[in-house]
């Protein structure tokens, strides 16, 4: 697609990506961190006036497993003390738990980090309840972003635009002081948030971008040009797969695996590559979940080092995820015939 060629990648954002020591001051009502502006590059976050790591945090794996609430505190603090500014998670990750352990830490951190969460209810009334469920869990009495949860289809974005629909309940939040931003997520099929970014003004965008990516219903192809037109903050997720495309990762048996993930193939990218491909694309930051603070502080260690990707160097990763296609991508939409 012609749009593809629009994408800009394999170059330095001079403009917005910046080693400033530290800011003069707090600007609006944005969370306050000095510590990135010396522990990693930043990146304007859309047209939020807020400069954000190039990495950040994900609301999934240790941190949405109950039982393991004291390790979850321990590894969102060091993210914290590490620079990360953004922090990202959902109502629905671990049934809650996701939110409750962040927002632990959020009781005593809240001003020092952007805080993203969603609703994957599509209906005013249902998307209403989770908000309030979202600032309890949270301990917080707003959200920096609140966004709509992996929306797949055409009747799901009819439903969330109908009269009683999940947008009003945004736009009605928002109006009153609890949402500063709105936005939308997704990582299923690219032309369904391409047409939902059109359609409305929204703040920003999570979307699934990696390695292998260009292979199958590209989001790097088919909607990152349009999100990088309109200025919007684009957050990238999906970066390793649970883990899954990384040459460290043993599969464990197959009737050990849920079954839309199984595979019998290692990864075939480093940790470093997976990171430094994501963060070489135009987007304002790259969220990755964690299993524990040494792979916090490794990710971290990348994103300090980071410089953006010669085109050549990019195309080099993406080949190497030819034989991982399905399981770097599981979350696509598969029933295409192919």
């Amino acid at each position: 697609m012609a749009a593809a060629a629009t994408v800009t990648v394999g170059k330095t954002f001079a403009a917005d990506e910046t080693y400033t020591p530290i800011p003069v001051k707090k600007q609006a009502d944005n969370p306050f961190n000095t510590i990135p502006y010396s522990a990693m590059p930043t990146r304007a976050f859309g047209k939020a006036g807020y400069k954000v790591g190039v990495l950040s945090l994900g609301g999934q794996a240790t941190l949405e497993i109950k039982g393991r609430e004291e390790e979850s505190e321990k590894i969102i603090n060091r993210a914290i003390d590490l620079g990360i500014n953004y922090i990202d998670t959902a109502a629905s990750y671990g049934r809650g738990v996701s939110q409750l352990n962040i927002g632990r830490v959020m009781k005593t951190r809240r001003s020092e980090v952007w805080l993203s969460t969603k609703t994957h209810d599509r209906t005013y009334d249902g998307s209403m309840r989770l908000l309030e469920e979202s600032l309890t869990n949270l301990q917080t009495d707003h959200l920096d972003t609140w966004q709509l949860h992996n929306v797949q289809r055409q009747d799901q974005m009819d439903q969330i635009f109908a009269s009683d629909g999940a947008i009003k309940a945004m736009e009605k939040a928002k109006s009153e002081g609890m949402v500063r931003k709105i936005g939308i997520t997704g990582h299923y099929e690219p032309l369904v948030l391409l047409e939902a970014i059109k359609r409305y003004p929204f703040d920003s965008i999570l979307l699934a971008v990696n390695a292998a990516d260009v292979h199958y219903l590209s989001f790097k192809n088919y909607l990152l040009p349009e999100a990088q037109k309109q200025g919007i903050a684009i957050i990238g997720m999906k970066v390793a797969t649970r883990g899954r495309m990384i040459s460290t990762w043993t599969p464990p048996p197959m009737d050990e695996q849920p079954e839309r993930m199984a595979t019998q193939k290692p990864g075939t990218i480093t940790i470093k590559e997976a990171l430094t491909y994501n963060m070489s694309l135009p987007v304002s930051t790259t969220i990755i979940g964690v299993d524990s603070i040494a792979q916090i502080e490794e990710n971290v260690q990348i994103a300090s080092e980071f410089s953006p990707l010669p085109v050549a160097a990019m195309e080099e990763i993406e080949f190497k995820t030819l034989p991982i296609v399905r399981q770097g991508l599981y979350f696509r939409r598969w029933d295409l015939g192919v």
